[in-house]
């Protein structure tokens, strides 16, 4: 008896969560979150590609541009799934995280092992999170919009 009223406790919650939601994120916000996704990304590659490191490392440091992208958007798509009641297993969510915390510790082992000036590993590191954080902008966003374009059919 007791989890059933848990249960029906939940679903109501949930659907409040969806009832309220209605914010529409801005056209302002969301070309500054496009932009300041694609001003990180360009300044990675631009700087990677005018280093003067040997290709294997470029390759590592675009590797984990990519790795670093996928995992943040993974990340907050379990969380904004979680948020709707649609169903995520703990371990996709576990691994979203680690694999997120896996691609900042590796740029940041790479960074501290190269050896590059101080300003350019600043550089590197400021331009990543730029990426990173952007996508979890553009990625909410983009289901923002989707939510309420449902919602309102």
């Amino acid at each position: 008896m007791e989890n059933q009223v848990k249960i029906q406790t939940e679903k109501k919650a949930k659907e409040k969560i969806k009832e309220d939601f209605n914010a529409k994120p801005t056209p302002a916000f969301i070309a500054a979150s496009w932009g300041s996704l694609l001003i990180g990304m360009v300044s990675f590659c631009v700087g990677l590609w005018n280093a003067t490191m040997q290709l294997n490392e470029k390759g590592y440091y675009f590797t984990i541009l990519l790795f670093g992208l996928f995992s943040v958007i993974s990340v907050q798509k379990t969380v904004r799934d979680k948020l709707e009641g649609i169903p995520v297993t703990d371990i996709y969510y576990g691994v979203s995280w680690f694999v997120t915390i896996a691609s900042i510790l590796l740029l940041i082992i790479g960074l501290w092992n190269a050896t590059l000036d101080l300003s350019e590993k600043g550089f590197y590191g400021i331009s990543f999170f730029l990426s990173l954080f952007a996508a979890i902008a553009v990625q909410k966003n983009t289901r923002d919009v989707k939510f309420l374009e449902q919602k309102d059919k």
